[in-house]
């Protein structure tokens, strides 16, 4: 009978044992339910695959080697519970559906316009394809969000992305080797670094495109997410969304965000810039110091209480909200991708920068190796 007693008094405590022992999910229902086999086909002869990440702070990554996609990101909102912050969808066939969008792609040899498609370069115009009204966007049709990177699992937490891109590609010069890898650092950052080498004079401008929203994938608006960029200039835009070359103050104008504000409170105002890009689709010129990794950008959701630091060592930072999603896509909860459902903030140089010599320069020379570091921290305001 004393056996009895003393085993329904350690019942309860087996319990609590037990339940210590089950490690909660780093990923939301919907993500733990995104399967390997529904990434893995052929594509141009290369297999395509889905891989996991995850560190030791609760923050989980499902990625593809098709584009170097980020399928989802989940990280730990204000109720401990991971929330995933990035647009995607559950299987490979629906990015071949609906590749336009580039969500959560690398994006090469260049990040953003390039006007009418080309630029000079030691004496010799390039043409490129125009796949974005008269000029070239995010490398062409079949940029590198459209190919199938080598992945190398390199540890829990990273992998190693590498693509070798010939020359003549969309139109570009030399052949470029791409390194990029992807990193869920114990700071709770997505972590990216890139780095590339040609053989013969060509342009380079790499950039990451993920779709993000910090009250949830499947939330229906970004507006009330407070955003700050660390930039009191921005490059306008012509109406065909090509830099006029002018570098104009933020202050006084839409474009400041220079203190948190909702994106949405000027979002629609009367003004030729945001009539040109149906809302923000512009580049901001970042405040640096210096040639490391500063402080470029914080968002805030306030439905969730997750803030985003954007922290990069490159020139410019291209902030898209989300003016052309049109809702006849359906992500990973089974939500329609509407209007103003997410936002980009894309690390980079400056758009058209090939036919701007005022801009910082993109052309990368046999001898030098092109580098970029980009992380988005993530963490939870009390």
């Amino acid at each position: 009978m004393k056996q009895i007693h003393i085993f329904l008094m350690l019942v309860p405590l087996l319990a609590i044992l037990f339940t210590g022992c089950q490690k909660a999910s780093v990923f939301t229902p919907e993500a733990e339910n995104i399967k390997a086999v529904d990434f893995q086909k052929e594509i141009d002869g290369n297999k395509t695959d889905l891989y996991t990440l995850v560190n030791e702070n609760g923050m989980g990554m499902k990625v593809t080697n098709f584009g170097a996609r980020v399928v989802a990101l989940c990280v730990p909102g204000k109720s401990g519970q991971p929330v995933d912050v990035v647009q995607g969808y559950n299987t490979l066939q629906e990015y071949l559906d609906y590749p336009e969008n580039y969500l959560g792609a690398a994006i090469g040899r260049y990040g953003n316009r390039i006007a009418k498609g080309a630029f000079e370069l030691d004496g010799e115009v390039y043409q490129l394809a125009t796949n974005d009204g008269p000029n070239h966007l995010h490398g062409g049709p079949k940029g590198y969000f459209d190919v199938v990177w080598n992945a190398e699992k390199i540890s829990n937490s990273k992998i190693a992305f590498t693509y070798t891109s010939p020359d003549g590609e969309e139109g570009y010069p030399g052949k470029l080797d791409v390194t990029m890898t992807y990193e869920l650092t114990s700071d709770n950052e997505f972590k990216i670094e890139y780095s590339a080498t040609t053989n013969k004079p060509t342009v380079c401008n790499l950039t990451h495109h993920s779709y993000f929203n910090l009250s949830g994938e499947g939330a229906e608006t970004i507006n009330d997410h407070l955003l700050t960029i660390n930039a009191d200039y921005f490059t306008p835009v012509d109406s065909t969304l090509i830099p006029t070359g002018e570098l104009a103050s933020v202050f006084n104008t839409p474009m400041d965000f220079t203190v948190a504000t909702p994106i949405g409170d000027r979002v629609d105002d009367e003004n030729e810039q945001l009539e040109l890009g149906g809302g923000y689709d512009h580049n901001w010129i970042l405040n640096k110091h210096g040639e490391d990794v500063e402080l470029a950008a914080r968002v805030t959701s306030p439905v969730t209480g997750i803030v985003m630091e954007v922290l990069t060592d490159q020139p410019g930072l291209q902030f898209y909200g989300g003016n052309f999603i049109n809702g006849l896509a359906t992500g990973k909860s089974g939500k329609k991708y509407v209007y103003r459902s997410a936002f980009c903030l894309e690390t980079q140089h400056f758009p058209d920068s090939p036919n701007k010599p005022d801009f910082p320069s993109t052309t990368l020379l046999p001898d030098e190796e092109y580098t970029h570091v980009c992380a988005y921290k993530f963490s939870v305001e009390s």
